[in-house]
């Protein structure tokens, strides 16, 4: 499992013009999480990455969302799992087919919810519009 956590002030999901996921976060900054699931990925990595995304201390002050009580904005990206070491047309080999993945991205925030966390989602399969304003700007790769 691979996602990019950038520290936001805002960001939004649009799916067919309508948002449908969105925190502004001025104040105490937020994350948005892009999160790539993978064919390999168990409850262990999940639960690993709920927790990542809980408690990176990534935002101001070296603070974590859990420590300020900060929002987040889950986005399913398989994209995340592109192999490009080859040719020119990356191979999703690695990635996790959508009936695996997405109840998986579900838990994730599930996981968030039950520590108190505001979390926000974009639709997963859509074809969405992901917007953001980055504070730092602060983006890291977390692996599981």
């Amino acid at each position: 499992m691979k996602a990019v956590l950038t520290h936001v002030s805002e960001a939004s999901v649009t799916v067919d013009g309508d948002v449908v996921g969105a925190i502004n976060c001025a104040e105490t900054g937020g994350i948005l999480a892009l999160v790539g699931v993978g064919r390999e990925d168990d409850e262990e990595a999940w639960q690993k990455m709920a927790r990542k995304i809980a408690e990176l201390r990534i935002l101001d002050g070296e603070k974590s969302v859990e420590d300020v009580n900060a929002p987040v904005l889950l986005v399913s990206q398989f994209t995340l799992l592109g192999r490009t070491a080859k040719g020119r047309r990356p191979s999703w080999g690695d990635a996790a087919p959508g009936e695996v993945a997405e109840p998986i991205i579900a838990k994730i925030a599930s996981a968030l919810r039950e520590r108190g966390i505001h979390v926000e989602e974009g639709r997963f399969g859509a074809n969405m519009q992901v917007q953001s304003v980055n504070e730092g700007p602060f983006t890291v790769l977390v692996e599981t």
